[in-house]
């Protein structure tokens, strides 16, 4: 009885959510490490399942995880703006690449939005299906908000975008390997690009010089994106 008094009071304050995220997500750095550092068993990933199993189970909606979680979905601004450290660190670099780096960011964008809706007019998706996949190579943020504005499901969207970054970290040593790419500015944006938040972490492990190529693609693909991706869906009428 007195566990179960105890669990009602913590789990009513503020402070119990922030705790259990961390929990959640130290536990599964440690279990990535056990595993090599595998990206399907990605930090961020296995701590989201652990935490959605944990509000099943104690029937806690997400309103009242987020009230008490929600300062660390604050700092995740702070977060995304210290990637500019790095990109300060490397400016020389980025100022003698920008015309290959902007080649490379539209036609990569372009590639993965068109691709990914005819693959899905191919297969028969409905209209709101490949309306949520369209943004599916941005960080979640972003796709949110540009599945909410071309009509597709937020909440999708966010999924697919988070598949979309496991399956860019698990399939780009295979692919660098194939293609004998060894130049980090190369792997770094191509991480960005394609696997966007996943992609930027996972370069942050090789070296500051690959994760300041792959935040700069993050950003600079969420950009672009937002202005493309409504363009080519009413070019393709979807919207």
């Amino acid at each position: 009885m007195e566990i179960t008094n105890f669990w009602v009071y913590f789990a009513a304050r503020p402070l119990f959510w922030i705790v259990i995220t961390l929990m959640a997500f130290l536990l599964a750095m440690a279990l990535n490490r056990k595993v090599g550092g595998s990206a399907l068993l990605h930090p961020v990933l296995v701590a989201m399942v652990l935490i959605i199993v944990l509000l099943q189970l104690s029937g806690t909606d997400y309103d009242t995880y987020f009230e008490g979680a929600q300062f660390i979905h604050f700092l995740l601004g702070p977060a995304t703006v210290a990637l500019a450290v790095p990109l300060f660190d490397h400016r020389e670099r980025i100022r003698r690449l920008l015309v290959p780096l902007s080649v490379a960011c539209i036609s990569g964008s372009l590639t993965a939005v068109v691709s990914t809706l005819l693959i899905g007019q191919l297969l028969g998706a409905s209209d709101a299906l490949l309306l949520s996949l369209a943004p599916k190579s941005v960080t979640s943020p972003i796709a949110i908000g540009i599945a909410d504005q071309i009509g597709g499901y937020p909440s999708l969207a966010a999924g697919l975008a988070l598949m979309t970054g496991v399956i860019g970290c698990l399939l780009a040593p295979l692919v660098f390997k194939m293609l004998k790419t060894r130049s980090e500015t190369a792997i770094g944006f191509s991480l960005g690009l394609s696997a966007h938040g996943f992609g930027t972490a996972y370069a942050m492990q090789r070296s500051t010089l690959t994760g300041a190529f792959a935040g700069l693609a993050m950003g600079l693909t969420g950009v672009l994106s937002s202005l493309l991706i409504p363009l080519v869906v009413r070019l393709m009428g979807l919207s």
